[in-house]
């Protein structure tokens, strides 16, 4: 079986992690300190904050755009139902914006006929890593006096208008979950654009302490002014980071490449058809998403050819935790009933991709 993910975890990461495990000191401290210094300079911004995932790291955005209860946040269904758990633990209420079909993202007219006097966020997602109309979002968080989050946890690598993903709103929330591009075990990143900001999620995210002020006892704090969490990552999770790093560039590079094999291979297939490209955003396919008449029999077909496939996340609207805030979203209801995902990461070896594309075009000939 060909898989649909897989973790990957270098031998080298033996060595240093041994060091750490050993050291003395397994919290957060140097290690994390060197991380997040080695991820600000790969994506190119400044003010990046390490947390314990990607979960975290948006409800600690929720807390920072301000967001309280009875507010609403604009978000998507499309998605893993950890982009919109925080929005409840904030006691906040969800507003479900429809997507675009083809491409699984939300859609910024959607997002203007939404937005009401209550409102005080948007949440979007780059499904598969491929990135949502930022700018236009934006524009709209401008006019509106809105905060904007991204959920980047499928786009570590992903560009928008010749900047790496995480330097374009007030927000973006990455996803170092085992099977993720990067992964430090579990773990995430949250990336604020204003220093202001990220100094207040530097304290939040340590209950509020501030770690580095000056104290008499070392071990007891000083007055803690407005509470926080423990979000924090650790040096244990930060030191397989720091090693993963030496690969993301070539492993992002396999997903890319394997994601343009199939947008060449599967273009004239009549019954299975790729998602919208455009030329100003590049994805770090994540997921590889395809758009299918048939899905079941699809699905069923490619499992039969030892390729795994799966929809990966269930439109969140529909669970019961979330049936307050239903409403009709049609592109949402056609984008599900068609998309399915392919295998495209590291792992798919030029022999692999063939075996897929091949399996597709036999299902495409026979319906």
């Amino acid at each position: 079986m060909i898989p649909l993910f897989k973790v990957f975890m270098p031998e080298s990461v033996m060595e240093p992690l041994k060091k750490t495990l050993l050291s003395g000191y397994i919290g957060q401290g140097a290690k994390v300190d060197e991380f997040e210094l080695v991820l600000s300079r790969w994506l190119g911004c400044p003010n990046g904050l390490t947390i314990n995932s990607c979960t975290s790291s948006i409800q600690l955005a929720l807390r920072l755009a301000n967001v309280v209860v009875g507010d609403e946040v604009l978000s998507t269904p499309m998605t893993c139902t950890a982009t919109n758990v925080p929005i409840l633990a904030m006691g906040a209420k969800i507003v479900w914006v429809d997507i675009d079909p083809k491409t699984g993202n939300m859609d910024p007219r959607d997002i203007e006929r939404k937005i009401t006097k209550k409102t005080k966020a948007i949440v979007m997602v780059h499904w598969g890593g491929y990135p949502c109309d930022i700018q236009e979002i934006n524009a709209l968080a401008r006019k509106y006096k809105l905060k904007v989050i991204e959920d980047a946890a499928h786009a570590f690598g992903s560009v928008y208008k010749d900047k790496k993903i995480g330097n374009h709103s007030d927000f973006v929330c990455f996803s170092f979950q085992a099977i993720k591009h990067l992964t430090t075990v579990d773990g995430g990143l949250l990336v604020c654009k204003s220093a202001e900001d990220y100094k207040r999620g530097k304290l939040l995210r340590w209950y509020g302490i501030n770690r580095e002020g000056s104290r008499k006892d070392f071990r007891c704090e000083e007055d803690v002014m407005e509470y926080g969490y423990k979000f924090h990552m650790n040096d244990v999770c930060a030191t397989i980071g720091l090693e993963q790093m030496k690969y993301i560039d070539e492993n992002i590079s396999n997903h890319k490449q394997n994601a343009k094999f199939y947008d060449v291979q599967l273009k004239d297939c009549k019954n299975v058809s790729v998602c919208l490209r455009q030329e100003d955003r590049e994805s770090a396919f994540w997921l590889y998403t395809v758009l299918v008449k048939e899905k079941q029999k699809f699905m069923e077909f490619m499992n039969s050819r030892g390729v795994q496939v799966s929809s990966v996340h269930a439109r969140n609207d529909t669970h019961t935790m979330f049936k307050e805030f239903r409403s009709e979203l049609p592109n949402v209801t056609q984008f599900t009933n068609q998309m399915v995902c392919i295998p495209v990461g590291w792992w798919v070896s030029p022999q692999d991709r063939e075996t897929v594309v091949q399996s597709i075009r036999e299902f495409d000939r026979e319906n």
